[in-house]
């Protein structure tokens, strides 16, 4: 029997208790409903975390449930804080003894409770991603395992997926192998690669994020009495944003509720947009289906947009067909119609976006109250570049600004450095990417050269690799990379600032990098590769663009906390602003051809719910922006509107500046501009032909490494006896400056650099 000694006395019979008070009937509805499964589906904007709270504070106020026995979860730790936060305003402190949380925080509470039963201690570790990186390098490495060929990071994911879907080694099907080809990968080997990995983690008692909820699942699954009892701890199991869930939670869910069935899952099969980290929207689907009788309630009364917005929003999603369906409203009157805009490339949709902001500025709207939501991270790169030149304070939210992305500045890095030999930082920066065989020993031995003679990392270079000091592959792959530099210095001074970036990162190794890389982030940085191509290409020079970067990275340290906002749809679920700009509902774009290539009909519906997503994040006014033209791959394409566009209701948006845009997307297929001008009146082929004439090879400074030593004062002379850090005692031969020839005793005839040798005698 329960003791609820702690509770509060209840109030008066009559008195609507605190936490009712202000719900709207469906609301009230899915905080009473409190026995057996129930689904709420809450549309955007409709009060879902209002409706958890208040169900969690009624669970315990009407004595149904100690806190203790209720379990509660989330899918991040902010959404987790915020709940407990409000439901201890509630019922105060006892709100802390509730089982809530993530749903990795909660599996590893439990996991440390049971960790001998899957063959770990208590006091496990989790890895974090570097260190399941380097595990498994050193089981690729021990089976003979081409990394080259079968990068860690992609072998990795695919374990990561077979997780997240519930599937230990022993589990995996033929279906399973066959899909995305991952039976072939590593030779065939994965599975039992996959089984290594996880005995290495049992040996080092360690689990990594996705085995916190498969060993859970494994426990329940194989200790009927462990299973049993959670089902008598937790009377009650509620669930936020279900519609992300991805299999192993969804089996973890069910196992812990299937037998009181008194699970309430929140969510909205509109908003389901993470299919590409696993989420699986069938678990939201199909809810009625594993719990018969289930009580579905339906929020539909919105709180935050305007009819207008709503409408749109809610014809638009009506074109899907997995879905549950609701209709949202709002007792708001009044509101402006969505307005669709064709501009004629992305440049023009960047001035449009700009000028509509500070004619809102006039009008007394707040930076803070704006956002820019993008299909792609790429798209930001000219809406940053227009709000810099306008003077509009700006912050990227989800990711970094464009100029400051990991591969944009390893990229920048490689024109710094043709651009300016002595510049250190950038050298450091890339002499090892992609990886050359260029180590920290090789970098540590360069360093000490350029401090010696008093020169940067590059000129010292030229020196080191004329001697022995490194290992002959370092040697090799250092001479390499100042062979390169040394080309694509040349190129410089007849291709054009963006053929050259576009040549060296081909050359170089670094795109083909990105594409043997199949993590979800890979696609996007090659095509922010691609976006900084376009960027260069706005300048007669190499020197003025890094001299732009410079500016730009200058102006963004100092910015006010009054911004405009800009991110990706996906970041932006959960938000909401006043004003919302939608650019980019072009056909390829958005819908995202990848997204269409990948998966289909279900890829369609998920692009057609990050549109909703987009709408709906708008109080009070949606801007949508097509583009006819737009670059793309560095190829000019003219663009069909988005299919999207079409299923909008012309009744509630302004199509003022578009003409014929019902049924405009079928009219012909994108036509791609092969042979456009770049404004120098040559097409790429005519380009490419000057490309492919242009010298492979060449000297660029002549006689470099003899000049570094022009002026030294000699420190030593013939027959003077040394000693080397690494090759130890010997004779000098020759001496040329701060090269010299000694015979070693040990190690024979070596070329040395003077810096590294001190007299013996």
């Amino acid at each position: 029997m329960n003791d609820f000694s702690d509770l509060p006395e209840p109030g008066a019979p009559d008195a609507l208790p605190a936490y009712l008070v202000g719900l709207n009937p469906p609301q009230r509805d899915a905080v009473e409903a409190t026995e057996g499964p129930v689904l709420v589906l809450a549309g955007a904007g409709t009060g879902k975390t209002r409706v958890l709270t208040s169900r969690l504070a009624h669970l315990i106020l009407t004595r149904r449930a100690q806190p203790y026995q209720i379990l509660a979860v989330t899918f991040t730790n902010r959404a987790a804080r915020e709940m407990r936060e409000r439901v201890s305003a509630q019922i105060g402190p006892m709100a802390q003894d509730i089982w809530l949380g993530t749903f990795h925080a909660l599996a590893a509470r439990l996991l440390r409770r049971h960790a001998e039963l899957v063959g770990l201690k208590s006091s496990f570790s989790i890895l974090d991603t570097d260190d399941q990186l380097r595990l498994l390098k050193q089981i690729l490495q021990a089976n003979a395992v081409d990394e080259k060929r079968w990068p860690a990071k992609m072998l990795l994911g695919t374990i990561e997926r077979w997780k997240d879907r519930g599937l230990t080694p022993d589990k995996l099907s033929t279906d399973e192998l066959s899909a995305n080809g991952a039976g072939e990968m590593a030779g065939g080997r994965l599975v039992d690669l996959y089984r290594q990995y996880q005995d290495r983690l049992k040996i080092l008692n360690a689990c990594d994020f996705g085995d916190l909820l498969l060993h859970i699942v494994t426990i329940f699954q194989q200790h009927s009495d462990v299973l049993a009892e959670y089902h008598r701890k937790f009377r009650y199991v509620l669930v936020d944003e279900y519609q992300d869930t991805n299999v192993v939670q969804y089996l973890w869910l069910r196992l812990l509720a299937q037998q009181s069935k008194n699970i309430c899952c929140v969510g909205d099969d509109d908003q389901s947009i993470y299919a590409w980290r696993g989420a699986e929207i069938e678990n939201i689907l199909k809810f009625d289906k594993d719990f018969p009788g289930a009580k579905i309630v339906r929020l539909e009364q919105n709180y935050r947009s305007t009819a207008p917005i709503l409408a749109v929003a809610g014809h638009l999603i009506a074109h899907n067909e997995g879905r549950l369906g609701k209709t949202l409203w709002t007792a708001q009157n009044g509101g402006a119609p969505v307005k669709v805009r064709g501009v004629w490339d992305g440049s023009e949709e960047a001035r449009e976006v700009g000028d509509e902001i500070e004619s809102l500025q006039r009008e007394g709207q707040g930076l803070g109250s704006m956002a820019i939501l993008v299909r792609a991270g790429f798209q930001t790169r000219e809406f940053e570049e227009r709000l810099l030149t306008l003077g509009v304070p700006y912050r990227v939210i989800g990711g970094l600004r464009f100029y400051e992305r990991a591969e944009v500045r390893d990229a920048i890095a490689y024109l710094r450095l043709i651009a300016q030999p002595d510049d250190d930082l950038a050298f450091e920066r890339i002499v090892n990417l992609p990886r050359r065989g260029i180590g920290d020993v090789a970098l540590q031995t360069l360093h000490r050269a350029a401090r010696a003679a008093g020169l940067s990392l590059s000129l010292a270079a030229y020196a080191v690799v004329a001697t022995d000091e490194l290992k002959p592959a370092a040697r090799k792959a250092v001479s390499g990379f100042l062979t390169d530099i040394d080309r694509w210095r040349q190129l410089s001074q007849g291709l054009s600032a963006a053929e050259l970036t576009e040549q060296l990162l081909e050359d170089s190794g670094y795109t083909a990098m990105w594409q043997a890389d199949k993590s979800p982030e890979a696609p996007g940085r090659l095509e922010n590769l691609k976006e900084l191509v376009r960027a260069v290409e706005e300048f007669e020079t190499l020197p003025a663009f890094l001299e732009h970067v410079s500016l730009v990275t200058e102006r963004a340290e100092n910015n006010p906390e009054e911004q405009i906002t800009l991110m990706t749809l996906h970041a932006a679920k959960g938000l909401e602003f006043d004003t919302v700009f939608l650019p980019g509902w072009e056909e390829g774009v958005f819908p995202n051809q990848r997204s269409l290539d990948e998966s289909g009909a279900r890829g369609l519906e998920e692009e057609r719910r990050l549109a909703y997503v987009g709408l709906t994040r708008a109080r009070q006014r949606a801007y949508i922006f097509h583009a006819a033209n737009r670059r793309i791959h560095n190829q000019w394409q003219s663009l069909l509107p988005s299919r999207f566009l079409s299923e909008l209701p012309q009744t509630e948006i302004d199509l003022s500046a578009v003409t014929g845009l019902a049924g405009a997307y079928r009219k012909s297929a994108t036509e791609t501009y092969s042979g456009a001008s770049y404004g120098t009146g040559e097409s790429n082929g005519d380009r490419w032909a000057a490309r492919k004439a242009a010298p492979s090879r060449g000297p660029v400074i002549e006689g470099r490494a003899t000049r570094l030593v022009t002026g030294t004062s000699p420190r030593f002379q013939v027959g003077d006896q040394i000693v080397h850090q690494k090759f130890g005692a010997g004779t000098v031969d020759i001496a040329d400056g701060d090269k010299l020839q000694v015979t070693f005793e040990s190690a024979g005839v070596k070329h040395v650099m003077a810096a590294f040798v001190e007299k013996s005698g």
